[in-house]
């Protein structure tokens, strides 16, 4: 399916387009009226389209009194619900109680409720005659264990229409990313006002694209952590780094495809820069288990490019259809761009460049000291701990800057398979303790060990950097690793990987964009200098 509906080009927005038609609805989840409308007065001023009020959070209730005061007080819509424990809610209550207040509340102005399929059609029934010509009955079916075939949405969504729902809400969970086109698909053709999200962390990309399928609203939460199903952003990462009013149809769609995504920095940055330039276009994590399946799935021209992390710089090297030849040398990618006049994947790896620059720079001293001839590694014994995409990298970068590699990795073949590769030296991690034929060595760690949130580890003892003259880090998140800081503590020169990130960052751009990379303020944003 792709992220379609595709559009020709990569497209520039134009100015004074106007905002998506999708809602943006905070959930108040507080147990007491009082903070509930602290809640909602908060959701007003942080831009929410509407509230979603959960009744069975409230420890006290008294119907009457507080639907009136919550409606009253109310800057934005409200929507009602009422959510039972079978459904995945809190309420544990008399069933025809919970219905009668979910009517009072339609009675005295609530702008929508939500009601479960399994009692909608008798719920539908008993309002008929009383309900407002400007309410709206949200009908929803949530299901905590899959995503279910397209063919079973499709009659899911039937059956929730035949209701008399006025809007129909399904929530699946997401076992694997691919889930979620099957939604996106729903959502593209229903025919009538859907919401359609999937839960968990494989499911968010739901809750950030689904203005570009039509999805009639999301939710986005007032603080990280206070959700009311698995997987919710905040409210402000929606609208702020998601630039989520500005998503539409014809919105391309790039992301980091990688596992763990969590906690990467790309996001915020390419978001803003896109919002720069006004172009149409917004950054995601994919957290993708198969990445086989994921390009199968999202293989439209409205998916644009990737990003590419661990563990999966080797795998998206074997799907795509051209590489450049620093990437073919190495045999793995760092970034992935869809050529939108074909739709062929064409990889890079800037890995290598990125890397080897900054190290060179560390050598020398200075980033900008371009006093001396030749490379800083010219003969140096560069030793690389791991040997997966960006061990390659490395490897080969350093070996062509004339500098003799050693491989270290926990599993010593796949290390001596690399060093064969290039005219190394392989050693397991173990015997890397005690390697020292030399002083001033050089140290390049492309391993994710020590980084969030196992930011205590670090691949090698602070006793075995005595030996080492510079140390280099992959890891970017924390900025500082362990291993930076006792290299440094040992006497050696240290570069952060945030200094390979930076440089990967302005590539990626360029690649992403066809425009020239705002050098200064990519910096800024990453270092926060």
């Amino acid at each position: 399916m792709g992220f379609g509906p595709a559009s020709s080009g990569l497209g520039i927005r134009v100015e004074g387009i106007t905002r998506n038609s999708t809602l943006v609805c905070v959930p108040i989840m507080a147990e007491s009226i009082d903070k509930m409308i602290i809640d909602v007065m908060k959701a007003g001023e942080n831009g929410a389209d509407i509230v979603e009020i959960r009744l069975d959070a409230l420890k006290i209730f008294n119907p009457h009194e507080d639907l009136k005061t919550l409606i009253k007080e109310s800057p934005v819509p409200t929507l009602f619900t009422y959510r039972p424990k079978w459904e995945g809610g809190q309420y544990d209550g008399d069933e025809s109680q919970r219905r009668d207040v979910l009517r009072l509340a339609m009675k005295l102005g609530a702008d929508y409720i939500d009601v479960e399929l399994q009692v909608a059609q008798e719920f539908i029934d008993s309002i008929r005659q009383e309900k407002p010509n400007n309410f709206k009955v949200i009908v929803s079916s949530h299901n905590y264990k899959k995503t279910p075939s397209l063919e079973d949405l499709g009659s899911l969504v039937a059956e929730i229409q035949a209701s008399g729902a006025d809007i129909v809400k399904i929530a699946t969970t997401a076992l694997d990313i691919t889930d979620v086109a099957r939604v996106f698909q729903v959502l593209v053709y229903s025919q009538v006002p859907i919401i359609g999200l999937v839960m968990k962390d494989r499911g968010f990309i739901s809750r950030v694209l689904c203005p570009k399928f039509g999805g009639y609203l999301t939710f986005g939460t007032l603080e990280e952590g206070i959700v009311s199903a698995p997987g919710q952003p905040t409210i402000k990462d929606l609208l702020n780094l998601y630039n989520f009013r500005q998503i539409g149809p014809d919105t391309k769609v790039f992301g980091i495809v990688g596992n763990p995504v969590g906690d990467s920095k790309l996001p915020a940055l390419f978001n803003e820069l896109f919002k720069l330039i006004g172009f149409n276009a917004v950054y995601v994590p994919f957290l993708v288990d198969d990445p086989s399946k994921f390009l199968d799935t999202y293989s439209s021209v409205d998916t644009g490019g990737f990003s590419v992390t661990t563990p999966y710089k080797e795998a998206l090297f074997e799907y795509c259809d051209e590489v450049d030849p620093v990437a073919k040398a190495i045999g793995a990618v760092n970034y992935v761009v869809r050529r939108q006049t074909d739709g062929k994947l064409c990889g890079y790896n800037t890995d290598c460049f990125c890397a080897i620059s900054a190290i060179e720079d560390g050598v020398l001293g200075s980033r900008n000291d371009s006093s001396k001839v030749g490379s800083g590694l010219a003969g140096k014994l560069f030793v690389v701990i791991g040997a997966g995409g960006a061990g390659k990298a490395l490897a080969y970068g350093a070996k062509e800057k004339g500098a003799r590699v050693v491989i270290a990795d926990r599993t010593y073949d796949r290390a001596r398979e690399l060093a064969d590769r290039i005219g190394g030296q392989a050693l397991s991690l173990t015997d890397l303790e005690n390697f020292h034929p030399e002083d001033g060595m050089i140290l390049a760690n492309t391993t994710p060990i020590g980084m969030q949130p196992k930011v205590n580890e670090t691949p090698i003892s602070k006793h075995a950097l005595k030996n080492y003259s510079l140390v280099f880090d992959a890891v970017y998140t924390p900025k500082m690793t362990r291993l930076l800081r006792e290299a440094e503590e040992s006497g050696a020169a240290i570069v952060p990987g945030l200094e390979m990130f930076i440089r990967q960052a302005y590539a990626q751009y360029e690649g992403f964009t066809g425009l020239p990379a705002p050098k200064e303020r990519i910096r800024k944003n990453l270092a926060g200098n």
